[in-house]
């Protein structure tokens, strides 16, 4: 495994790994950089460190593993962040499997866990942490916005599917909670599954008036480009996991039209979402996705902290998180009560802009919508 530290802010990478002086601040990054879902880690860490860089600071120290998206590898990882490392927030997994492999050890000994992406259920309730703060959402929020989506679009009998993961499970929890209609069938798949031809065929036999699916990164591309080519005109909805920046190019025109729940859109109009736009594209050459928007916003959350306490001082440092003093790409941002965010989860419907493929928000689907775990958060 190849360990990338990284001084930003002018400092050169070559300072970095020659041993420079300590930064006051060091970042342990544990996230996915290769295999299937190597472009949802790809995408957290580049708008992380477009934040770190953006922001300035030459007191913040980053390394950057690959999980590989194996919880053991991931255990390990953040077993020698803490001890040899000496970090003191650890970011970037993807995976929800992989977060309860992690967060729990890492909290539990003192260490800061910020999630750009993986929000399970177990650590927003009963398993929740004082220093655990998730800045994406908690798992079944943008499902929920799916299930009353689906109510608004009058819809009375989806077929629904998701991987049998913790995420997989939140997800169509999320959508039964806010769904008012019947089932027309409900399978969880093999996580990493790439032929859904005889979940197609059930769908195909099942009577369904729509199909709910949560499949993140190459699942969701196998599957949307095999829908497609089934015949099946049955209309699709889904989380932005499922048509987000990444997957719609490999997707194709396929997409055109499908409506899709999410926290952020690259149209949002406020400045932040702005800045953070054209930033991206102008560094990266590419349109930001939804987990980039995530990692940009954690390192911003870490560094509001850093502007108003040390991170050695706990009590202070995790009240300056609590504060979530910074301009989110979503706009509004606050954290409830189990350091899970309150916003907004919007209808967004997949649009050609030229040759690319991207998504436009419709509206509102739930506002200042906050999870239902957090009456059985007590810290």
């Amino acid at each position: 495994m190849t360990l990338i530290k990284t001084l930003m802010a002018g400092t050169a990478m070559a300072m970095a790994l020659a041993g420079a002086a300590a930064a006051e601040v060091k970042v342990g990054m544990i996230t996915t950089l290769s295999g299937g879902g190597a472009g949802l880690g790809i995408d957290v860490r580049d708008g992380f460190m477009l934040a770190v860089e953006m922001s300035g600071r030459d007191d913040l120290e980053v390394v950057i593993e690959d999980d590989q998206r194996k919880p053991d590898i991931a255990v390990q990882l953040a077993d020698k962040m803490v001890q040899s490392e000496k970090v003191d927030v650890l970011t970037g997994i993807i995976w929800s499997n992989l977060a309860m492999a992690v967060v729990p050890s890492v909290t539990a000994q003192g260490k800061f866990y910020l999630s750009p992406n993986a929000g399970p259920s177990a650590l927003a309730g009963r398993g929740c942490h004082e220093n655990y703060f998730n800045v994406a959402w908690q798992n079944d929020s943008l499902h929920e916005g799916g299930g009353a989506y689906a109510n608004e679009a009058g819809y009375t009998n989806s077929f629904i599917l998701a991987p049998n993961y913790p995420a997989g499970q939140d997800a169509l929890t999320g959508y039964k909670r806010t769904y008012e209609g019947d089932l027309a069938g409900e399978i969880y798949t093999k996580l990493g599954q790439t032929d859904y031809a005889a979940e197609i065929a059930q769908i195909r036999a099942s009577g369904a008036d729509s199909v709910y699916f949560f499949l993140p990164g190459g699942m969701g591309i196998s599957f949307l480009k095999q829908y497609a080519d089934s015949g099946v005109d049955i209309p699709v909805i889904g989380p932005a996991f499922s048509f987000d920046q990444g997957i719609l190019q490999a997707v194709g025109d396929a997409a055109l039209g499908v409506r899709n729940t999410s926290q952020w859109s690259k149209d949002l109009d406020n400045a932040a979402n702005v800045a953070f736009v054209a930033a991206f594209q102008e560094k990266y050459d590419r349109l930001p996705s939804l987990y980039a928007s995530q990692g940009y916003d954690t390192a911003n959350l870490l560094i509001s902290a850093m502007e108003m306490a040390d991170v050695s001082d706990p009590d202070a440092f995790r009240a300056a998180l609590k504060a979530a003093n910074f301009d989110s790409t979503r706009g509004e941002f606050t954290f409830g009560p189990n350091n899970h965010p309150i916003h907004t989860i919007y209808v967004r419907e997949v649009i050609k802009e030229g040759d690319v493929l991207t998504n436009k928000i419709v509206g509102p689907a739930l506002v200042a919508h906050s999870d239902v775990y957090s009456v059985d958060c007590k810290m």
